[in-house]
């Protein structure tokens, strides 16, 4: 991993984009604060869960929506 300040970073871009391309993690400080990592897209993505894993996740509380509604329309008049 390579630590830069913004102000290297600025004057390297090139060739710290070689190094990112070539696999190697680039960190960007300011004020010796991290506020940015540039890797390579390659591997590095996450995937989501598929819906009905997302589904599954989900703790439904109460009545279903459709049953509220129809409690609502049979109380108030229109």
């Amino acid at each position: 991993m390579i630590v830069t300040s913004i102000k290297e970073a600025r004057g390297n871009l090139s060739s710290l984009l070689q190094k990112v391309e070539r696999g190697e993690e680039v960190v960007i400080t300011r004020h010796g604060k991290r506020i940015a990592r540039i890797t390579s897209p390659t591997g590095q993505t996450k995937h989501l869960p598929g819906l009905s894993d997302f589904r599954s996740a989900i703790a439904v509380q109460g009545k279903p929506l459709s049953q509220a509604v129809l409690d609502v329309r049979s109380t108030e008049k229109y």
